[in-house]
């Protein structure tokens, strides 16, 4: 198992060469292909991928502690399965469809401007954090806490607010309707 601190991994496709079973800290991925590798066991602290290709990868008990994402695929990533202890993820211009955060502890969460479509969000705890620009469709809110979430920019989001905490939350005029959807109401 290999510790690597501080490195930047660049234009590499680990689909073919694999990447080393160990801990990153502090490490910088570029234009990488990590796409359905087996990431379990594997620890990222501190580290930042940038336009990388990271669906369908597997995480069991996979640390992401502190970690970024920017213009990332992120495709059908289930974080339900990865480490809980310290989970702390970002995501800025991510396509995360059909990826899973079921249960996680995501408070203070970032997601600007990501495709968040299909993705399901039930059990979490998303409290504080910011959806600034973010395509929902379909997502999954169910018994969500989005207490003091920002919304006011988010689009194409039904969230039921009978099974959901929205204490404080944050949502812009023309978005009410997605508030509403559950009740069978119709707005012109």
């Amino acid at each position: 198992m290999e510790n690597q601190f501080q490195q930047t991994f660049e234009k590499k496709n680990y689909t073919i060469e694999g990447l080393s079973k160990g801990e990153y800290e502090a490490c910088v991925f570029k234009q990488c292909d990590l796409a359905q590798l087996d990431l379990s066991e594997y620890s990222f602290i501190d580290c930042e991928f940038y336009d990388c290709n990271l669906s369908l990868v597997k995480m069991g008990n996979t640390k992401w502690q502190h970690v970024s994402f920017e213009n990332c695929r992120l495709q059908g990533l289930h974080f339900e399965y990865a480490n809980p202890f310290l989970f702390e993820v970002h995501f800025k211009n991510c396509f995360l469809n059909l990826s899973s955060f079921y249960q996680r502890n995501m408070k203070k969460s970032q997601f600007k401007h990501c495709s968040l479509h299909e993705v399901d969000f039930s059990n979490a705890n998303l409290s504080e954090s910011n959806f600034e620009d973010c395509d929902l469709l379909h997502a999954q809110f169910d018994q969500t806490n989005l207490e003091k979430a920002d919304f006011r920019t988010a689009y194409h989001f039904e969230i039921n607010p009978q099974i959901n905490r929205i204490k404080k939350a944050k949502f812009s005029k023309s978005s009410l309707a997605g508030l509403l959807t559950s009740f069978g109401i119709i707005i012109d």
